[in-house]
């Protein structure tokens, strides 16, 4: 708007009477509602030059100039600038002249008798606000089409009153249509979109256009031209009026077919192991959650699962490949998935576990039914697979879980996966049906587990000491050290808590703490007199330990320290141990027997009883299983193969230990045998250092004395 305060606004007069001239220019001088710079130009020429420069903020041309006319001046000067505020001054009234000048754009037409300084000004003002506005139009617009064609999204704009759709050029290309010329009827979209999803468009349509949701947004499909379905988004947006009812409304559609295939693909990858296609934890755990909800709906309905763990799988990986072993697993899954039915669901639970889910409601013994499908699975994956050349064959451990009132989805994959190492406890190839004792057991193991960590990382472990005894002379030649449970805690037995050390790797700590405190008592006992300098003591020792490459070097560190030498030390390995890998084990226990110490042979005749661990390694000594000694009265056999191994050690010129001597009729038929040393309850049983000590005040110097020390008793 024009107001008096503001800068001069620049008029250019294009006027071949002089009279006239002086006439506006006295119109715009008497008005004082704006102020006017006024320029003049008297011909054609002058004005189109002027014209040209682009510096006046609007034009007053006469309609006759000489041999042509305004509106000629028009149609040439502003052919490169149409939206310019032009008013033609005519001194007589012609509608076609009027019509025409409107047609090319020109403001306003006036006539020169009607003219006065206000409806000039007026005039003017107008002029330039409405050539202002048809620019800041040109702008928007030429902003909207530009954004129009920048975006992948077709736009449509609907006039509701006529009920005709605009829809721009990308808006057909998205669909691969040709774009048609003219508004369309709207069944030119709707006979597009999926029969199964016109209604719901529809719906969020007349939910918009009624006020119920502030705009539109609506996911269909619609046909592609080359006949397939994408995925689109509509959004829209309706012009109101005062009264609220829509009279038009716009908006976009974008293909979001590929956003939507990459949705898909990532929610089948969070819930599908990438190798077999199976579900995964997270979808098991899902179904098997809604199977709990419908069993609480129908307590009749009964759900089972099975925990499946293939059996030795980690050897197919070290003996082949980690390839081989994928492909063993894609075949395992395949066989799985085909025994069982189609509303079944498989899944892969992580590395060589699956799980399968039993929607059993129609079986009468949703047990016999579980037990049933695990047969078949192992008969189905009993059968050969030939994976790259290679003919495997593979068992399956199973646990077997069913579902009670209110448990837990998380409680019932707990109960089978216990029930499976039930299995593999009692061999490989077994299925287990879970009950409450496994769980107890289960929980006990955590908790001996827990004790057992705390009681290592604190030295809370005790060291008790057997003697070995000269079953000739009665003399004491030395001592097994063996661990003991910490005093005041509830009794836990070694044959509990020491399988439990080997498999959590705590039996290194374990065992290097036995052997510290062992060397560090006979130790004592040699500077005390208690013990003769050839007394030795004898460690039982591990295959994880022996795993550990520190081990030779924790060894020897021990004896230093002890201040003992490596003679007097002998460490107790079990043929298993050393038959597992006979040419690693024989280098680790040569650089530990390279400063004396010595190898005994534990639980000879019970293992593998190798002659060959006999000539691979530095072996000291035999020791007889207590079995056979226990069943001398039984078992005519254990006589004959404790005098066998009596006569294999002493042709390789080892000695021999028996254990577990707790008779004097044993010690009797052991010495008649020709057997050198023996160690049991006839003689003492494991005691700690300090009662070890008042022993060893007062040991007899023949066996025929030691009836009435120690009686047996248990540990």
């Amino acid at each position: 708007m024009i107001v008096a305060d503001t800068k001069p606004f620049s008029v250019l007069l294009v006027e071949d009477d002089e009279d006239d001239y002086l006439i506006t220019r006295d119109m715009l001088e008497r008005q004082n509602r704006a102020r006017f710079v006024l320029d003049w130009c008297s011909d054609y020429g002058t004005g189109l030059s002027a014209i040209g420069e682009q510096c006046h903020d609007v034009y007053l041309i006469d309609y006759r100039l000489g041999q042509s006319t305004g509106l000629d001046l028009v149609r040439e000067g502003f052919a490169s600038r149409p939206q310019a505020p032009v008013i033609i001054l005519t001194g007589q009234s012609d509608y076609q002249i009027d019509l025409e000048a409107t047609a090319l754009g020109v403001t306003d037409f006036l006539l020169k008798q009607d003219l006065n300084p206000l409806s000039l000004e007026r005039s003017i003002r107008y002029a330039i606000s409405h050539q202002q506005a048809l620019r800041d139009l040109a702008r928007s617009e030429e902003r909207y089409a530009l954004a129009a064609r920048a975006v992948n999204d077709g736009i449509w704009d609907w006039d509701l009153q006529t009920d005709q759709v605009y829809f721009s050029p990308r808006w057909h290309n998205v669909l691969g249509r040709a774009d048609p010329e003219g508004d369309e009827h709207p069944s030119a979209w709707f006979d597009l979109v999926h029969e199964d999803d016109l209604p719901g468009l529809r719906n969020n349509i007349e939910a918009h256009l009624s006020g119920r949701t502030s705009h539109l947004q609506s996911e269909h499909r619609m046909r592609h031209v080359d006949g397939t379905w994408r995925s689109m988004l509509t959004r829209g947006l309706a012009v109101r009026e005062i009264d609220g009812r829509a009279t038009r409304m716009a908006g976009s559609l974008s293909d979001i077919t590929e956003r939507r295939r990459a949705e898909s693909q990532l929610q089948h990858d969070a819930f599908n192991d990438a190798l077999t296609g199976l579900p995964n934890r997270a979808l098991f755990m899902d179904r098997l959650e809604q199977a709990l909800c419908r069993s609480k709906r129908d307590p009749a309905a009964g759900y089972a699962v099975l925990f499946l763990d293939i059996d030795r799988f980690k050897l197919v990986n070290d003996s082949f490949s980690h390839a081989v072993g994928d492909h063993l697993l894609i075949g395992s899954a395949a066989r799985i998935t085909q025994v069982v039915r189609p509303g079944d669901t498989v899944a892969r639970i992580g590395g060589d576990e699956f799980a399968i889910l039993l929607d059993d409601s129609e079986a009468a013994d949703p047990a016999q039914f579980a037990i049933s499908v695990a047969e078949r699975v192992q008969t189905s994956l009993s059968r050969v697979f030939n994976v790259d050349d290679h003919r495997l064959f593979v068992t399956a451990s199973i646990g077997i879980s069913l579902s009670v009132p209110d448990i837990s989805a998380a409680d019932l994959l707990r109960n089978a996966d216990i029930a499976m190492y039930e299995a593999k406890r009692y061999g490989r190839g077994r299925y287990t049906v879970f009950d409450e004792s496994m769980h107890r057991r289960v929980a006990n193991r955590l908790e001996r587990e827990n004790d057992l960590r705390q009681a290592v990382q604190q030295s809370l472990i005790r060291v008790h000491y057997q003697p070995v005894v000269d079953l000739a002379t009665g003399r004491i030649r030395g001592f097994e050290a063996l661990a003991r449970w910490p005093e005041g805690w509830p009794p836990v037995s070694p044959a509990d808590f020491i399988p439990i050390a080997e498999e959590t790797g705590l039996i290194g700590p374990l065992g290097l703490h036995v052997l510290r405190t062992a060397l560090t008592t006979l130790a004592a006992w040699r500077r005390s007199g208690l013990v003769a300098d050839d007394v030795r003591m004898s460690i039982n020792v591990s295959g994880r330990q022996l795993d550990n490459p520190n081990f030779p070097e924790e060894v020897l560190g021990a004896i230093a320290a002890a201040g003992v030498p490596g003679d007097v030390v002998r460490l107790e390995i079990t043929e298993g141990t050393f038959m597992r890998e006979p040419e690693r084990m024989a280098r680790v226990v040569s650089e530990v027997c390279a400063c004396g110490v010595g190898l005994e042979l534990d639980d000879f005749g019970t293992g593998y009883s190798s002659l060959a661990a006999l000539h691979q390694f530095p072996v000291d000594a035999l020791k007889i299983d207590r079995s056979f000694v226990a069943s001398f009265n039984e078992d005519a056999d254990s006589e004959v193969i404790v005098r066998s191994i009596l006569a294999l050690a002493h042709s390789l010129g080892l000695k021999v230990i028996a254990e577990g001597i707790e008779e004097p009729e044993q010690l009797e038929r052991l010495r008649s045998f020709g057997c050198e040393y023996g160690q049991g309850y006839l003689f003492s049983r494991p005691l700690a250092s300090a009662e070890m000590e008042t022993v060893l005040e007062s040991w007899p110097a023949h066996p025929a004395a030691h009836a009435h020390l120690v009686a047996p008793s248990p540990i």
